[in-house]
Parts: structure tokens; C-alpha cells; sequence
């Protein structure tokens, strides 16, 4: 029985520990063995050998780079300035003899001032919340405080001024931008700032963000000045909302009255131009009939020029034949007639009276 006990520890599953530390034992002797036939000599020759295997593998692993489709490499040979390279896959003298920089030339950059949008590439792009709160701190021209918030979008146009002409050109840029906006904020009101100046303002901050990229060559080509918020600090924007109200309902009466001048008045106008042309319209027509009158009198003298008491005489017939159909009652005496008195019945007169 005890002979089985310590058999049935042996066999357990600790008990062939022995057996596993001398199983390691050789297969470390055997990896010494493979190392000495691969490196003869061993000691100190074989560590120069792993060095400068090593040293080979590094130098293959740093000779080549690739460059994206977006971008271009600056080539530096200790330091110095050496080319530029194109999209691809290239090689380099390696261990840090030839470095490569990546520039992204293609793409568009953007630097937001007063916010931040996560996820930002640009190292200048994220301030700490201190500096952005500072930087949005502006004086308008009449002497009124905002807030503003904007966007400049640029690309870089040449990488070798971008690396070598300036020191920190990305930090550059967002001191110009800066500098820019506040000279442009402080030449308007705060109205306009707000509200009716805002593509002014960023048209003009554009030219003069670019007039300086470009006199301080630093290699960036500014594309877009965009601002998002601008509003009133935040012990005055209640009073500046009710200000603000206070405009939109004088616009909204300014409105209303101009849309009532606008009906108003036109009826007003068509009506004066009608009058005026039937006025004009009926002295046409006297000046005619009173032209047509003296022409045909003219021509009636002409005649009765010639034949007098036959003229007369058509004269008072056709005066006769206007005036006679309008004349109900007709009573006839003949002028020769004499010592008869002629009987006029009144009644029978009353009653043809209309």
C-alpha cells in the first residue's frame, strides 16, 4: 500500500516536474549548439556579427518610405534641404543620414478659432478652453465688446517655405488670423458685426490674411475665412437680446408701413395718370369738334356766300327738321292769316304736356 501511494504521486499531475526541467534544459543546450554553427568563434566575434546583422536589418527597414496620393515628401540629407519627392514608394539613405517629411499639399486644412471640433488633426487647432475664451474677446468700432467664433481654411502651397521659412507656420497662422479679425471687428459696429457686415467681413479678412501669409513667406495659401457665432458677452446678452427684439420690431413696422405705402400710394398714381389722360383725352375731343365747327361753318359761309337766300333757306329747313320732332304739340298760324282769332284749348295743352 505505501509502495502505491508514493508511485500514484509520481504519476500525478505534478509529479513528473523533473522530467519537464530537464526537457527545457536540452532544448537551451540545443539552441546554444545551432548558434555556434551558425556563428563560428563564438564570444566576442559573434556579438559583432548579431551587431552588425542588426544594424543591416534597421538600415533596410529605414531606406524606404511612402509617400500618400495627398502629399509630398521633403527630403533632408543631414539636415540640409535635399528635394522634393512625389506620391509613392521611394528609398532614402537610411539611419537618419536622408529624412523624410510628409507634407499634405492636396489637402485642406482648417484652424477653428473660440471652439474646437473633436477629433481635430491640426496640433493648433485645440487650444486649451482658456485661450479660446481669449481669443474670441473682441472691440467693435463703437466701442461695444463681442464674442466672436470663425474658420480659416487653408492648404499648404509650398512645403519648403512651409518647413524652413518660418518657425511654427501653423502657430503663425493662427496668431495672424488673430490679429487680422480684431483690426477688421474694431473698423465696424457691433450691428454690423452681428448682422449686416458679416460677408464683408469675411472677405476683407481673407485679403489681409493672405497679403500676410504671403509677406511673412510662409508657404499656405488661405482658401475661406468663415465665422459661425458671434454674440454679445454673456453679463449684456439679455439686454442685447432685447435690443435686438426691440430692431426686429421696429424693421417689422417699417415693413408694414412700407407695404401699405407701396398700396397706397400706386392706386393713388393710377389714378391721377387715368384722370389725367381723360382730361387730356376730352380736350382732344373739344379742340376737335370745336376745329370740326369752324370748318364746316367755314365752308357753310363759303356757300351762303354764293347763293344767300337759297342757303337761308336749307339753313332754316334743316334747323327745322332738329328742332321739329321734339315738339309734341305743333300749332300752325299762318302769318297772312288775318281778323280770325284762333282757339287754343289750354286743357287739351295741359294735357299733352309730358
Amino acid at each position: 500500500m505505501p509502495s502505491q501511494n508514493s508511485n500514484g504521486g509520481r504519476g500525478g499531475p505534478w509529479g513528473s516536474g523533473a522530467k519537464a526541467g530537464s526537457d527545457i534544459e536540452h532544448l537551451v543546450r540545443q539552441g546554444q549548439n545551432r548558434l555556434k554553427q551558425i556563428i563560428p568563434g563564438g564570444g566576442r566575434r559573434g556579438v559583432i556579427l548579431l551587431a552588425i546583422l542588426a544594424l543591416a536589418a534597421l538600415g533596410a527597414w529605414t531606406a524606404y518610405y511612402t509617400v500618400p496620393s495627398d502629399s509630398v515628401a521633403v527630403v533632408q540629407r543631414f539636415g540640409k534641404y535635399l528635394k522634393e519627392v512625389p506620391p509613392g514608394l521611394h528609398f532614402k539613405l537610411p539611419l537618419g543620414i536622408d529624412a523624410a517629411t510628409i507634407v499634405p499639399v492636396k489637402r485642406q486644412l482648417k484652424q477653428e478659432f473660440g471652439f474646437t471640433t473633436p477629433g481635430a488633426r491640426d496640433p493648433y487647432q485645440s487650444p486649451r478652453p482658456r485661450e479660446q475664451k481669449r481669443e474670441t474677446q473682441m472691440v467693435t468700432g463703437d466701442l461695444n465688446a463681442a464674442l466672436v467664433e470663425w474658420v480659416v481654411q487653408y492648404r499648404i502651397s509650398d512645403p519648403v517655405k512651409f518647413l524652413f521659412e518660418v518657425r511654427e507656420p501653423g502657430e503663425t497662422l493662427r496668431y495672424v488670423s488673430e490679429s487680422v479679425m480684431r483690426e477688421v471687428v474694431g473698423d465696424r459696429t457691433v450691428d454690423e458685426v452681428i448682422t449686416i457686415g458679416r460677408q464683408e467681413i469675411e472677405t476683407e479678412a481673407l485679403t489681409k490674411m493672405q497679403a500676410l501669409s504671403t509677406k511673412y513667406a510662409m508657404g499656405i495659401s488661405i482658401d475661406q475665412v468663415q465665422l459661425k457665432n458671434i454674440n454679445p458677452p454673456q453679463p449684456v446678452q439679455e439686454s442685447f437680446n432685447e435690443v435686438n427684439q426691440a430692431q426686429q420690431e421696429k424693421e417689422k413696422l417699417i415693413n408694414e408701413a412700407r407695404r401699405d405705402y407701396n398700396k397706397v400710394i400706386p392706386l393713388a398714381e393710377g389714378e391721377k395718370d387715368q384722370r389725367i389722360r381723360e382730361a387730356d383725352g376730352y380736350r382732344l375731343k373739344r379742340i376737335n369738334e370745336a376745329e370740326g365747327d369752324v370748318a364746316r361753318f367755314s365752308a357753310l359761309l363759303a356757300e351762303y356766300s354764293k347763293a344767300p337766300e337759297v342757303t337761308r333757306r336749307r339753313i332754316y329747313i334743316e334747323t327745322l327738321q332738329d328742332v321739329m320732332p321734339g315738339i309734341r304739340s305743333k300749332i300752325i298760324v299762318d302769318e297772312q292769316t288775318r281778323s280770325i282769332l284762333p282757339l287754343l284749348n289750354l286743357d287739351s295743352q295741359k294735357g299733352d304736356r309730358p
